[in-house]
C-alpha cells in the first residue's frame, strides 16, 4: 500500500476517492428516501455534455460540467414540480439528450479521443489532476456543509412532502437544493468513478447501511463509512489489478452490500425479545409530531405510539408514563 503514495497521480486519486466516498452517500440517502435513486444517472448524462463543452472550448471540463449539471438539476426539478410532463419522462429526456449531446460534442473537440471519453464515462485513476483536486475539495466541503445544515428539512421533505408543505417548509426550494447538491456530487465523482457509475456510489452504501442501522442518523453515518471504504479500497484495488477505477469501486460497494444483507439476516432480535421494526421518521424538534415531556426526556406521539430517541434507536414508551420501554427499535427502510 505504501508504494501507492510514490505516484503523484495515485495520491490525487486516493484523496479524490476519499472526498467522493464522504459526500456521495451523504446526498444519496435523501434520494433513496424520495425514491429518486436514478436521478444521479440522469444528471451524470447531462454533465457529459458539459464536459464536452469544456473540451470543445478549451476551458476546464470540471466547471463547465458543474454549470451544465446544476442547470439541468434545476430544470428537471421545476419540470417535475410544475410541468405537465411526468417526472419519469423528464428524467428520460435528460438521460438521452445529455448523453447524445455529450458524445456528439466530444467527437467534434480536438481532444475527443475514445480514451478521453472512456475516462469520463467510467473513471480513471490517472485522470485527476492537481487542479481538479483543488476544485473537488472546495466542492466537497460545500456539499457536506450545506447537506448537514439542511438535513432536518431535507429529511422532512423526503419523508412526507405534502405534510412538509402544509407545515410551511419551502418544499420546492429544498428539492431544488437537493438536486443541485446531487449535480455537484456527480461532478466531484466523475474523474474517479465515472459519470455512468457515480449514482451507484450514492445509492449502494445507503442500501447497505439501511440493512443494519436502526435510525436515519445511524444509517447516514454508516453509509458514509461504507462509501469511503468502497471508493478508497476500489482505487487501491484498481491500481494493482489494472482495472477501471469506477467499475472496481462499484463492485466493492456491491460486495459490502451483500455482507450487510447477510449480517442483517443473522442479526438476533433485541434483548427484550421484541423484533426490531422499521422506523423511517427521525424525531426531534420540528419533526411535526406532538412532543410530550416524560421524566428527564421527551416522547414524540407518532401513529398512536410514544417514541423516545435513545442513542441510535427509538424506545416505545407506554401511555401510562411508566419508564419501561418496550424497545421497539426503529430503523430506516
Amino acid at each position: 500500500m505504501i508504494e501507492l503514495l510514490d505516484y503523484g497521480f495515485m495520491r490525487n486519486a486516493l484523496v479524490a476517492s476519499l472526498l467522493i466516498g464522504a459526500c456521495a452517500p451523504l446526498v444519496g440517502i435523501f434520494l433513496v428516501q424520495r425514491r429518486l435513486s436514478l436521478i444521479g444517472d440522469g444528471i451524470g448524462h447531462v454533465a457529459l455534455a458539459g464536459v464536452a463543452v469544456g473540451l470543445l472550448t478549451g476551458t476546464s471540463p470540471v466547471w463547465t460540467a458543474l454549470l451544465t449539471a446544476a442547470a439541468a438539476a434545476v430544470v428537471i426539478e421545476l419540470t417535475r414540480a410544475r410541468g405537465r410532463t411526468g417526472g419519469d419522462v423528464a428524467l428520460a429526456l435528460m438521460f438521452y439528450g445529455g448523453i447524445a449531446a455529450g458524445v456528439v460534442l466530444i467527437g467534434r473537440s480536438p481532444q475527443g479521443t475514445s480514451a478521453n471519453l472512456t475516462s469520463y464515462l467510467f473513471g480513471s485513476i490517472t485522470a485527476t489532476t492537481a487542479d481538479d483536486l483543488i476544485a473537488f475539495t472546495v466542492l466537497t466541503v460545500l456539499v457536506v456543509a450545506v447537506t448537514v445544515a439542511l438535513r432536518p428539512w431535507l429529511f422532512a421533505v423526503a419523508q412526507d412532502e405534502e405534510y412538509a408543505r402544509a407545515s410551511g417548509l419551502p418544499v420546492l426550494g429544498l428539492n431544488v437544493a437537493l438536486s443541485v447538491l446531487t449535480a455537484v456530487t456527480v461532478v466531484v465523482s466523475m474523474r474517479v468513478v465515472g459519470l455512468l457509475l457515480v449514482s451507484a456510489l450514492m445509492i449502494i452504501p445507503n442500501a447497505a447501511a439501511q440493512q443494519v442501522s436502526r435510525s436515519f442518523a445511524g444509517a447516514m453515518q454508516l453509509a458514509v463509512l461504507l462509501g469511503i471504504i468502497a471508493s478508497v479500497g476500489g482505487v487501491a484495488t484498481s491500481f494493482y489489478a489494472e482495472t477501471p477505477s469506477g467499475g472496481t469501486i462499484v463492485l466493492l460497494a456491491l460486495a459490502l452490500y451483500l455482507v450487510a444483507q447477510v449480517g442483517a439476516r443473522w442479526r438476533p432480535a433485541s434483548r427484550h425479545g421484541t423484533r426490531a421494526e422499521r422506523h423511517t421518521h427521525e424525531h426531534g424538534p420540528g419533526c411535526g409530531h406532538e412532543a410530550i415531556p416524560h421524566g428527564d426526556h421527551v416522547d414524540y406521539l407518532h401513529d398512536g405510539h410514544r417514541h423516545a430517541p435513545h442513542d441510535d434507536h427509538y424506545d416505545e414508551h407506554a401511555e401510562d408514563h411508566r419508564h419501561e420501554p418496550e424497545h421497539e427499535r426503529g430503523r430506516v427502510r
